[in-house]
């Protein structure tokens, strides 16, 4: 996995993840919401007890403390942008 912070402040966070296929953040929490939007391919996310499968264009909102993870079902890339 390859990341590039374009962002980064008390208020809000923005990064860019490329992730190959296979590869994954495990499981942790949020300090703020998060919102990722993915750029390529396709991602596997977790939140709690959901899970969600995104493509190219797509967007989901990981909410401040809920346990998440994403995982890669192919390679992708997605921007994390969170509030705090």
């Amino acid at each position: 996995m390859v990341s590039k912070t374009l962002v980064q402040n008390d208020k809000v966070s923005m990064t860019v993840f490329s992730f190959d296929k296979g590869e994954e953040i495990s499981t942790h929490a949020a300090g703020g919401d998060a919102m990722v939007t993915v750029l390529e391919g396709t991602g596997r996310f977790t939140i709690g007890d959901d899970v969600f499968i995104l493509s190219q264009g797509e967007t989901l909102i990981m909410p401040k403390d809920i346990p998440h993870a994403v995982y890669g079902e192919e390679r992708f890339k997605m921007q994390l942008t969170v509030s705090f």
